[in-house]
């Protein structure tokens, strides 16, 4: 299935329920993965802890998987160089794992972070979606993104 194909599948996921307002601080992570990486990807609104106001906020998240020929590793840190490329900036005090993979970016008022993987953890109904479309050829690999975004907003005071 295409890139395309695969970014309308995942704006279809919000169909079902409806769009929530909060489904906007997702597009730009989808469009990136999908249309940029070639990935496959699903939208889903979802419920995040904000470290910044320690309240639980609306938001939404995208499961992603994809294909490479190269480590893992090097695989991560080109999407990271390509996201900052693209415009997103890493959000001011991010509290995010670097060592692990997991970076938090900022663009136009939304803050999401990028959580890169290898092999399901998730146990998703959207993660077996995507792997299922991204099926490795002799000598690649699958790799995987589970971004959660929100909305930007100051630290509390």
């Amino acid at each position: 299935m295409t890139s395309l194909a695969w970014g309308v599948i995942g704006m279809l996921a919000w169909a079902s329920g409806g769009t929530p307002q909060e489904e906007i601080h997702c597009r730009e992570a989808q469009r990136f993965l999908v249309e940029e990486r070639g990935m496959a990807a699903v939208t889903e609104p979802d419920t995040l802890d904000d470290w910044r106001t320690h309240r639980r906020v609306a938001g939404c998240r995208v499961t992603a998987a994809g294909v490479t020929g190269r480590l893992a590793r090097d695989e991560a840190r080109d999407v990271y160089d390509r996201l900052r490329d693209d415009g997103w900036v890493r959000t001011p005090d991010p509290r995010d794992a670097p060592n692990e993979a997991s970076l938090r970016f900022r663009k136009d008022g939304s803050d999401c972070l990028f959580n890169f993987y290898t092999g399901g953890i998730l146990g998703t109904e959207a993660e077996s979606m995507v792997d299922d479309a991204s099926v490795p050829g002799p000598g690649e690999r699958r790799v995987n993104f589970l971004v959660l975004c929100m909305s930007a907003r100051e630290a509390a005071g």
